[in-house]
């Protein structure tokens, strides 16, 4: 990972940024319709989804398939509601109020079949030289400890 400060240096272009807003909106209404191609196409080949303070990471086109596959699988009917966003040249963060039915296990998290509220807080790390997401960081809070 690069240091902190050369991000922070990160020249703000008008243009990259319309690609970046561009994007994640293409992310978004893929996962909003369940089209898993259509998630990968918004992420680098080596891209890498981790839910942070845990010991899950996902690696590559492959584990980003199985991400979604365990979340939306667990939780067929998941709604975020976005709260809060920010983008800029180092990528997207994003903050969510997300409700769903917890069908089936995910993670440590026993299905429960009940309705389930938790935050989450994701961060899109972008890739200038392929203009795709390098993945996302995940932040979860409020969803009962398994």
């Amino acid at each position: 990972m690069s240091d902190v400060r050369d991000l922070l240096r990160l020249p703000i272009d008008p243009d990259e940024y319309d690609a970046i807003r561009e994007l994640w909106k293409r992310h978004s209404i893929a996962e909003d319709k369940r089209d898993i191609a259509g998630l990968m196409s918004t992420l680098t080949d080596d891209c890498v989804y981790e839910i942070v303070g845990t010991e899950h990471i996902w690696h590559g086109h492959e584990g980003a398939t199985r991400f979604y596959g365990g979340l939306l699988g667990a939780f067929p009917d998941i709604d975020f509601q976005l709260t809060y966003i920010v983008i800029g040249p180092q990528g997207v963060c994003e903050e969510a109020d997300v409700t769903g039915t917890h069908e089936a296990d995910w993670l440590d998290y026993k299905a429960t079949g009940e309705h389930v509220e938790f935050g989450v807080v994701i961060f899109f790390p972008w890739d200038a030289c392929k203009r795709l997401f390098q993945g996302e960081r995940v932040h979860i809070s409020g969803l009962s400890e398994p």
